[in-house]
């Protein structure tokens, strides 16, 4: 029961992935804001105050002091994302996959234990995880390359 109704949202289709991403976002917020207050922790105050002097706003101060400093670590957040992005995570959507939202939680993860586990096909399961793998290489390949040219093309100030 959430939020004061009695729908079982595991059984309806079209709340599977609501739920998937919203568990992924209560899963990595916390390590999250641990990596961008340490990294806001590490600003030089001086800045701030040399901001302040010359009459910035705090919107200034965010756009021309705070996005420049975590920068750098939201493009390795993003090439770390682009990293796990074919790879959903099989433990998760297994646990949470029932027969009734099965239509909607089916991902490659599921198909290759599906088909090398339960139906003995391993040739055809290993194929399906190598090419899910080299897709997974290719795009992280094409993020860093494109993470790499917005750092150096982009000046935040």
């Amino acid at each position: 029961m959430i939020a004061g109704t009695s729908i079982d949202f595991l059984t309806e289709s079209s709340a599977f992935r609501t739920i998937y991403i919203a568990s992924g976002i209560w899963r990595d917020a916390g390590w999250g804001i641990i990596v961008y207050m340490a990294t806001l922790a590490n600003v030089d105050t001086s800045l701030y105050e040399a901001a302040k002097v010359d009459g910035a706003s705090l919107f200034r101060r965010i756009i021309h002091i705070d996005i420049p400093e975590l920068a750098p670590i939201m493009v390795l957040n993003l090439i770390m994302s682009a990293g796990g992005l074919m790879n959903v995570g099989f433990e998760k959507v297994w646990l949470l996959q029932t027969d009734l939202n099965k239509a909607a939680s089916d991902v490659i993860a599921v198909y290759v234990y599906q088909q090398g586990i339960e139906h003995a096909k391993y040739s055809y399961s290993t194929a399906v995880g190598l090419f899910n793998t080299v897709i997974n290489i290719i795009l992280l390949l094409i993020v860093n390359k494109l993470a790499g040219k917005i750092s150096e093309d982009t000046s935040f100030i």
